[in-house]
């Protein structure tokens, strides 16, 4: 075989068939069904392991565009998904079943793919992508951190706290400042006062949390406590914690506020912001709800919620390339919810373009280059870029694409405008399956 790719989720499914499209034989290797996580229970590949939702299909979201990309490229994981559609309003959702039955045959009827059973425990020789998924086995993940000597790059992410765009947060509630005026103003502090502040911690402590499923750690609370167990254990924790104001006084009054909310840049650009010390286990809505009450974030927009289970993924803006390549080492890429994209589309995008860039390589082709401004290019390259600071996972979200050149009234419109720029790139470009 030509390239082996390890793992038959949605980003290695993706990657074997855009590879064998452009005529590479591909080895798939699978450990399904030998052995299971406690997450899968279908023996058949692209397992919806959580939602049947692959969440919005309208272009003015960032997850709509991307998938309307996809499909223009020849994307195997979209058609199968438009194919075995369920109405679900402007969400595409799918049969979990009939969409992994014809994802598992079309790949095991492809004359270029071979499906190879059994768990891999140590990196193939030759040309290889790595999509094993969060829930990478105990001996490939091992194999992986031995990649990389002498570097702690494999993380076993069990938090993360919420990301909001800055142009949402309400300056005229904040100010940029480091505590005590230590080094420059970073952060950018929400002040809450006694009232407010009370307000917010009785809806915190009883907000509703999500489920905990099976195949997640029974021990991650001790290990990175959400911000609403702090909260229970009593009614100022918080503000001897993450919403401590000592050293934070408002420029308007010269007066310490009762509590702060401090938000740490989570770009180069300054684009995005995350909610410093606010992992959570709160559902989603409730984290907009509970949230909402803090001033300045009154009409904040979420590009990612806090999260709260085991997931392995690399430390991927300093290992890959845009083309999701370790770097130094291209032979092996990697692809899928292990390089820190979040999400099924996500995850199929990456499968996507690392499978393409691969098949193009090994036919003496130039690399396909996806901009930033499009949705695929920008997930690439906020993956693999070494300014992001604190890299987490994250969904494809508006605030890591280039702005727009001229004005647009409305969000809704200027989204519209961000995804026809984009479209028109893909179309225009020579790379079609």
């Amino acid at each position: 075989m030509d390239v082996t790719v390890v793992g038959a989720g949605l980003a290695g499914c993706e990657a074997a068939w855009q590879l064998a499209q452009r005529g590479i034989s591909v080895a798939l290797m699978e450990m399904k069904p030998h052995k299971m996580t406690p997450a899968h229970h279908s023996p058949d590949f692209a397992e919806l392991v959580c939602s049947n939702s692959l969440r919005s299909d309208q272009l003015e979201n960032a997850v709509g565009l991307l998938k309307e990309e996809l499909r223009r490229c020849g994307s195997l994981i979209l058609r199968c998904a438009d194919e075995t559609r369920v109405e679900a309003g402007g969400a595409l959702a799918v049969d979990r079943q009939g969409f992994s039955g014809a994802v598992t045959a079309a790949i095991c009827s492809h004359p270029n793919i071979t499906v190879v059973e059994g768990e891999v425990s140590a990196i193939p020789e030759g040309e290889v992508i790595i999509a094993s998924g969060p829930l990478t086995s105990d001996a490939l993940s091992q194999a992986i951190a031995e990649l990389f000597p002498g570097d702690s790059r494999l993380n076993f992410f069990d938090a993360a706290a919420p990301i909001v765009t800055f142009d949402s947060i309400d300056m005229d509630h904040a100010w940029f400042a480091s505590r005590y005026g230590k080094g420059s103003a970073d952060y950018v502090n929400c002040p809450l006062s006694e009232e407010e502040y009370l307000a917010f911690w009785k809806e915190l402590c009883s907000a509703q949390e999500a489920e905990v499923h099976g195949f997640e750690d029974k021990n991650v609370f001790e290990g990175c406590m959400p911000v609403e167990v702090m909260a229970r254990r009593g009614i100022q924790t918080l503000t001897f914690g993450p919403l401590k104001p000592k050293g934070l006084p408002d420029p308007k009054t010269g007066v310490e506020p009762y509590a702060v909310v401090q938000l740490r840049k989570d770009d180069a650009q300054g684009d995005l912001y995350n909610l410093v010390g606010f992992q959570t286990h709160l559902r989603w809505g409730e984290q907009k709800r509970v949230f909402s009450m803090i001033p300045a974030l009154k009409n904040a927009q979420y590009v990612r919620y806090g999260v709260m289970h085991r997931n392995t993924y690399l430390d991927s803006p300093r290992l890959l390339d845009r083309y999701y390549r370790v770097r130094g080492k291209e032979r092996i890429s990697f692809a899928g919810q292990i390089t820190g994209v979040e999400g099924y589309v996500e995850s199929t995008a990456s499968g996507f373009l690392a499978g393409v860039e691969l098949a193009r390589r090994l036919l003496g082709q130039e690399p396909l280059d996806l901009p930033r401004e499009t949705a695929i290019g920008a997930l690439a390259q906020y993956v693999s870029n070494e300014s992001v600071i604190d890299f987490q996972p994250m969904n494809i979200n508006f605030g890591i694409m280039p702005p727009l050149d001229h004005k647009v009234r409305g969000k809704r419109n200027k989204n519209m405008e961000l995804s026809k720029r984009s479209l028109e790139i893909i179309d225009g470009s020579k790379e079609r399956s």
